[in-house]
């Protein structure tokens, strides 16, 4: 093996959501699978509801994904949960950086000890235009800076840079871990969060918005395809409207946590889908962030094609099994394109997986651009 390489990263704190949980394992099973030793970093404060629960799930989780004895939990109140805290950061040490997704790893003692620390930006938008208006810092403290936002920088973006160099990579996947196989379905399935925990930003008159301001122009889409639409969907019982809403116009909408409440089950979600629907947050579309699901890397490398709503990438991404859309009517059209011929487009879906998400790629070319290859 080479040398140790830490992930900080936020699993804990959402014990059952087995797809939030993938998307940051994607990063240290991606690095072990380059010869590094993934040390997978997470923090529950004392002040955080359902400690117990966020316990067992962390050590759930990194079983699951053979991290058991290559991780630790930070706990306020105590001792870690896994490695110790001075072999922890005797590992950070020797460590050529320190992966921090969105900043999570805060430990001040912690950080210091890492040669180099570097920012993962998974929330394109938020993360950029809080530390411009000084809402939030982020960014302080780490050498290098990453993003999903992969338009971020280019004049068409108005996201600002504040100031630093980024560097773009799409949302990696473990081929290994996402097989491709025969689609028995013909649903368009996804799993989404109906809001989130933020609130919009507002930029004068002009409102960034979440999920559910982009997903209601296309609440009419299962009415006019002939195909189920299956949406595992986190939504308040505050916005039972949204949801009554939905049901109204034929989305199917089980509990997340029922079907997709363990990393098996995740996965089997979505294998057994005949295709995803993507629709992204409205600040990833208003913005032109070029932002790309980690979800949907997942339904590709199993073979089946993504319906995605374009946020920028469609200039850099293209390919049968992955179909763009803007409008209500393209949706229709794009859906209607998948029906006719799902095995070419999960065939297609697949080989860009490989060449546009494995995991190798994205991640070797991320330790090149760090000098840590």
């Amino acid at each position: 093996m080479k040398a140790p390489l830490p992930v900080a990263a936020s699993i804990a704190q959402r014990p059952g959501y087995g797809g939030h949980a993938w998307a940051f394992l994607q990063f240290a099973l991606g690095l072990k699978d380059l010869g590094y030793e993934p040390i997978l970093i997470d923090r529950l404060s004392g002040g955080m509801p359902g400690q117990e629960a966020g316990v067992e799930w962390f050590r759930e989780v990194t079983a699951a994904a053979g991290l058991g004895d290559r991780c630790a939990l930070l706990l306020d109140d105590g001792a870690p949960v896994g490695l110790g805290r001075d072999r922890l950061r005797k590992l950070i040490a020797e460590a050529p950086f320190v992966l921090n997704i969105m900043g999570f790893l805060d430990d001040p003692e912690l950080r210091e000890a890492a040669q180099m620390l570097v920012f993962l930006d998974v929330d394109p938008g938020f993360t950029q235009i809080w530390q411009d208006r000084g809402e939030a810092d982020l960014l302080g403290g780490h050498d290098r800076f990453v993003t999903v936002g992969t338009n971020i920088g280019s004049p068409d973006c108005p996201i600002p840079d504040c100031g630093r160099s980024w560097i773009a990579i799409r949302p990696p996947v473990v081929l290994s871990r996402w097989p491709a196989s025969p689609a028995s379905s013909k649903s368009f399935r996804s799993v989404a969060t109906w809001r989130g925990p933020y609130d919009p930003i507002w930029e004068g008159d002009k409102k960034l918005g979440l999920r559910v301001h982009e997903f209601r122009k296309f609440v009419d889409l299962p009415r006019r395809v002939d195909a189920p639409f299956e949406l595992a969907l986190d939504i308040d019982a505050a916005d039972e409207g949204d949801a009554r809403l939905l049901r109204e116009h034929g989305w199917s909408l089980p509990e997340p946590k029922a079907v997709a409440g363990t990393m098996p089950a995740y996965a089997d979600f979505v294998r057994g889908s005949g295709a995803e629907i993507s629709i992204a947050k409205n600040i990833y579309v208003e913005t032109g962030s070029g932002w790309f699901s980690d979800r949907s890397a997942c339904f590709l490398a199993s073979g089946r094609p993504v319906l995605a709503q374009d946020t920028g990438w469609s200039n850099e991404l293209r390919s049968d099994g992955l179909v763009p859309f803007s409008t209500v009517e393209e949706a229709v059209d794009g859906a209607r394109k998948i029906e006719e011929d799902r095995v070419t487009r999960g065939e297609a879906a697949r080989s860009l997986a490989e060449e546009a998400f494995d995991s190798r790629v994205v991640l070797g070319g991320l330790l090149t651009e760090l000098d840590a290859g």
